[in-house]
């Protein structure tokens, strides 16, 4: 359906919710699916107020992110991530018009200046994929693979060969992430499909992971970034406390039960232990085997064991058993630091705080930072250096993320919203930093609390 089709059925929805009549926002923020006496979950898509309990868990993209936005206005969210508008609004005519919004004019000129600049970048071919771009970043992943393994096999099991596959496989790995990243985003081909199945193939093939688990996560991520209780990124409780608000939450818990589990005034120090160097090995190993059992996801879990057969027949007739299992876990080591230090430095040093409902604009540029643009900083990140642009537009093709940077920045200056630009190192030393400041609220808290008990 064309162009022309969009917006028939948006005309179709808008006087069915003016027949309907006006619903104040106090009403809709009711319906969150939170209230046990009315688990309902509205949500409100260009003005109109739709009725998605009943269709939560149909959503293609998993139920938690219609939770997330229950009671709130999605429109923004919806336009971010459905690069296929047309194929979306056939789901909205199948959902229950409860009626119209009521308009909030506080947030009419940053959401318009957004979608402006939205149809700019659209109007620049911003959206469009370098398919040459992405050849190139296979043949990268591809040749880091094929040249550890070659190398050990012409020169023999060495310490120097052993040392050269695990940083070239830990190299493979971390490009490879960066890849999929943006096939899970949709950003490569036109077709939904097309980048739903390469996404598959590449996370389990090259990475021995599951890319429906991966979606998951980040899409919650994207939909709620610093969100507590809606970003899985920051869910770190069990063994850190970010932000300001966190800290205080769990020394009210762990002062209640007279201990903590963790003490969290010397995480700064104990995150070069159990954080970076363990993330990959311990907690995404076990959680993607993990969710593609319990979600009965077999194909993921089938492509995922074709890496660990691979690897295995690679390595296990060079090294044996025992030298290839140290190999193998000193690559997931590699890569672990490597994405961990990237990933939390764009996140952790900024807001994070319980939903406040907050316009796109205003919630992605709280809760993300840039990291200083040049050719290394591109590569090693991924052009995730380009964070806050990757998070107002998530399917944009990173590499013309920076096309779109002065534009964005320019849009922030307009509203009043701060733009934070980093060296890679100080965002580095940021993490450990705010992690540094969030354990010390904790402290004060947690004994102050545990004074007046």
């Amino acid at each position: 359906m064309g162009k022309g089709g969009n917006h028939t059925e948006s005309a179709v929805a808008e006087t069915q919710a003016s027949n309907l009549g006006t619903i104040p926002w106090d009403e809709v923020s009711k319906h969150n699916g939170r209230a046990k006496e009315d688990p309902s979950k509205w949500l409100v898509i260009n003005g109109q107020v739709y009725d998605v309990t009943a269709w939560t868990k149909k959503h293609p993209g998993g139920s938690r992110l219609l939770s997330h936005y229950a009671g709130q206005d999605a429109s923004e969210p919806f336009t971010a991530f459905h690069p296929n508008m047309s194929k979306v609004q056939k789901y909205l005519k199948g959902l229950k018009v409860i009626g119209k919004a009521e308009q909030r004019e506080e947030r009419r000129e940053i959401e318009e200046d957004l979608k402006n600049l939205r149809s700019t970048a659209q109007k620049m071919g911003l959206f469009e994929a370098n398919y040459f771009f992405y050849f190139l970043m296979l043949v990268q992943v591809v040749f880091c693979d094929l040249f550890a393994y070659i190398n050990m096999l012409y020169f023999g099991a060495g310490w120097g060969t052993f040392v050269a596959a695990a940083l070239l496989t830990a190299t493979a790995q971390v490009q490879a992430g960066w890849f999929q990243h943006d096939l899970g985003h949709l950003s490569v081909s036109k077709s939904r499909t097309v980048n739903r199945a390469l996404h598959a193939l590449l996370m389990g093939v090259s990475k021995g992971a599951s890319g429906n688990w991966w979606n998951h996560m980040h899409y919650q991520h994207h939909a709620k970034p610093n969100v507590m209780y809606k970003d899985p990124d920051v869910r770190l409780e069990a063994l850190f406390v970010v932000g300001e608000n966190m800290p205080k939450k769990m020394a009210e818990k762990n002062a209640a039960k007279g201990k903590s589990s963790m003490p969290y005034n010397y995480q700064h120090r104990y995150f070069f232990i159990i954080g970076p160097p363990l993330l990959f090995p311990v907690y995404f190993q076990f959680m993607t085997f993990y969710y593609c059992v319990t979600r009965k996801e077999w194909m993921d879990l089938f492509l995922s064991a074709t890496y660990y057969v691979r690897f295995a027949l690679f390595y296990i007739p060079l090294l044996g058993f025992w030298k290839t299992l140290v190999l193998f876990e000193c690559m997931r080591v590699l890569e672990s630091m490597w994405f961990t230090w990237v990933a939390q430095s764009n996140h952790i040093p900024m807001n994070i705080e319980e939903d406040q409902g907050k316009p796109w604009l205003a919630l992605q540029l709280s809760a993300t930072c840039n990291i200083q643009q040049s050719w290394f900083n591109d590569w090693f990140t991924g052009h995730l250096n380009f964070q806050i642009e990757h998070h107002l537009f998530p399917t944009m093709p990173r590499h013309n993320l920076y096309r779109i940077a002065p534009m964005a920045k320019s849009l922030c200056k307009k509203h009043g919203i701060d733009y934070q630009l980093k060296t890679l190192g100080s965002a580095f030393v940021d993490i450990v930093t705010s992690l540094e400041k969030s354990g010390k609220i904790w402290f004060d808290a947690y004994y102050s609390l545990r004074h007046e008990l």
